[in-house]
């Protein structure tokens, strides 16, 4: 596996070693010992997967304190375009973003830890996401930023507005300034 950090400290891009033959693809997605010799320490609590359709964006998304998530993220098909958001105030990169596309192509990898907002794209006709967190899910800490708040400034690299799929929840998240 290689492991590397992304312009953010704490955020690391995961690109396991693969072993294709005639079989098919074999690949170690989580190794404990490997993943804390490259800083993940961390103790996953909670599976989570996601199907979505070509365009739909999810996100920011987040949770706060004492329930803030670290998340593993890994595309069981199709491809993304993910964003973690620094929200960590005493952080040199407060407010700053971080992207990457994911896919099953690599079966690439991106962990976020906990004090990240975050967000994806699915470039794909459909993607299938599944992912690692460190805290449970908890609606009373769930927070949301709204996806193209101006302070943010999010290059989404993704076209026109109306070929997006959001929630209702996603579409009123509030800006930035309003949390």
């Amino acid at each position: 596996m290689k492991f590397t950090e992304l312009e953010i400290p704490g955020l690391i891009y995961i690109e396991p070693d693969l072993f294709p033959d005639e079989r098919g693809t074999f690949f170690e997605s989580y190794h404990k010992e490997k993943f804390a010799q490259n800083g993940i320490t961390v103790s996953f609590v909670q599976d989570n997967q996601s199907i979505s359709k070509k365009g739909t964006l999810r996100g920011l998304h987040y949770q706060t304190q004492p329930k803030a998530q670290g998340k593993l993220i890994q595309i069981l098909y199709g491809t993304i375009f993910d964003v973690a958001v620094d929200l960590r105030p005493n952080s040199p990169y407060y407010k700053k973003w971080a992207s990457k596309i994911l896919s099953d192509k690599k079966y690439d990898m991106l962990y976020i830890p906990p004090g990240f907002a975050h967000g994806f794209y699915v470039l794909s006709n459909e993607a299938s996401m599944a992912y690692k967190c460190t805290q449970n899910y908890s609606s009373e800490h769930e927070k949301s930023i709204r996806w193209n708040d101006p302070t943010l400034a999010i290059d989404w690299q993704i076209g026109p507005q109306n070929l997006f799929i959001l929630s209702e929840k996603d579409k009123n998240a509030p800006f930035f300034q309003d949390l």
